[in-house]
C-alpha cells in the first residue's frame, strides 16, 4: 500500500472515550478547533473542563455502560479509544475494577464500531508495556514484559483490538510518559510532579534518579492523534510516540536549569526502566514540535500565573482513595 501524506482538510465525526482526562481535554480542545465534530464519553471523576461548542457532544458515562446506541445514526468516522484507569498505583487500587474498564469495556466498544461503520480505531495504549529493559532501541518490535497489572491490562487490551483488524483499521500508539500543561491537570507524572516541586518547595527529591523514562510533550501526543484522524499518513499498526530518553536525574537537572532548586536524592525500589525509539514514527513523517524543556517552561508561567495549584484532583490515586472511586 502507497501511504499518502496529505492531510485533509474535511471536518471528521469523531468519538473520544475518556475526552475529560489530562490528554482527552487537550485532545478534545483541539479537535473542536480544527472543526470537527466531537462526542465525548467520560464520567468526569476528576472534573469536566471541556469548553462549550455546539459541534460537542458530551456523554456522562462509566465506559463499562456503553452501548451501541451511542453509535446510532452518528455516522463517526473514527474511535480515539482513551479512557482507562491510568497507571500502575490506580490500577492496583482494584484490579477487577480496572480489567474491566481496561481491557473488557473495549469489546463492546470495537464491536459497535465496527457494525456501526467505523474506519478507524485509534487506541491509547502504553510505552510501559515493555517493562524493565536496559536495551538501548526498544522498537515496536520489542518483546512485551509488562512488570504491573496496569501494562497487562494495556497488553491484553492490545491483542483483542488487533483480532479485529481485519474488519476495521486498528491504530495502537504506545505514549511515552507524557508532560505538559492541560485544564485537567495531572501532578503525578515525572515531569509535571517535579517541576511543581520545584516552583513550589524550590527543591526536588529524586528516588534513584538513574531510572530511563521516555517522555513526550501533551501537544506533541495531541497533535498525532488528531494526525491520525484527519491523514493516511500512517498504516494501521502499533505505533511507539516518545522522543526524548531522560533518566529521572536528567529531568531535574533541566528543571533546576531553569528554576533554580536544590536535587535530594533518596533510594527506591521503582526499577522500571526503559526506552523508546519512535523511528517508525518518524518515517512515516510525524515529528515532534515540542521538548520537556518547553513543558517546564509552560508549567511554569501557568504557575506564575497562578493557575497551577496542588489540587487533590490533579493526583490520581489520591483523588480515587479520597472519593471512593474504585
Amino acid at each position: 500500500m502507497v501511504i499518502n501524506h496529505s492531510v485533509s482538510d474535511q471536518a471528521r465525526n469523531v468519538l473520544v472515550t475518556g475526552g475529560g482526562g489530562f490528554v482527552g481535554t487537550v485532545l478534545t480542545q483541539e479537535l473542536l478547533r480544527r472543526k470537527h465534530r466531537v462526542t465525548v464519553i467520560d464520567n468526569f471523576w476528576f472534573g469536566n473542563a471541556l469548553p462549550k461548542s455546539p459541534n460537542l457532544t458530551v456523554i456522562t458515562s462509566d465506559i463499562r455502560e456503553l452501548d451501541h446506541n451511542v453509535f446510532v445514526n452518528k455516522d463517526f468516522d473514527s474511535v480515539i479509544h482513551l479512557a482507562n484507569i491510568a497507571n500502575d498505583p490506580a490500577v492496583e487500587l482494584n484490579q477487577i475494577t480496572s480489567w474491566e474498564v481496561n481491557v473488557l469495556a473495549g469489546k463492546t466498544l470495537i464491536e459497535s464500531a465496527i457494525l456501526s461503520g467505523v474506519k478507524r480505531f485509534i487506541f491509547a495504549s502504553s510505552g510501559s508495556v515493555y517493562g524493565v529493559s536496559d536495551s538501548p532501541v526498544v522498537t515496536e518490535e520489542h518483546p512485551l514484559v509488562p512488570i504491573s497489572a496496569y501494562n497487562k491490562t494495556k497488553m491484553i487490551a492490545e491483542r483483542l483490538f488487533e483480532s479485529y483488524g481485519s474488519e476495521i483499521e486498528v491504530f495502537h500508539i504506545r505514549p511515552a510518559t507524557v508532560c505538559g500543561v492541560s485544564p485537567r491537570m495531572r501532578l503525578d507524572v515525572s515531569v509535571n510532579m517535579l517541576t511543581y516541586q520545584a516552583l513550589n518547595n524550590q527543591h526536588i527529591t529524586v528516588f534513584g534518579g538513574r531510572q530511563v523514562r521516555p517522555n513526550i510533550h501533551i501537544d506533541d501526543l495531541v497533535r498525532l492523534y488528531y494526525l491520525l484522524v484527519e491523514s493516511d499518513m500512517f498504516q494501521p499498526g502499533v505505533y511507539n510516540a516518545g522522543f526524548e530518553n531522560l533518566t529521572i536525574m536528567e529531568i531535574a537537572e533541566k528543571i533546576q536549569k531553569q528554576i533554580g532548586c536544590k536535587i535530594s536524592i533518596e533510594p527506591t525500589v521503582d526499577i522500571r526502566s526503559y526506552r523508546q525509539d519512535s523511528s517508525k514514527l518518524l518515517q512515516a513523517g510525524f515529528k515532534p514540535k515540542k521538548s520537556v524543556e518547553a513543558a517546564i517552561s509552560e508549567l511554569r508561567a501557568e504557575y506564575e500565573r497562578g493557575n497551577l495549584v496542588n489540587d487533590a484532583r490533579f493526583h490520581t490515586v489520591k483523588w480515587m482513595t479520597m472519593n471512593n472511586l474504585i
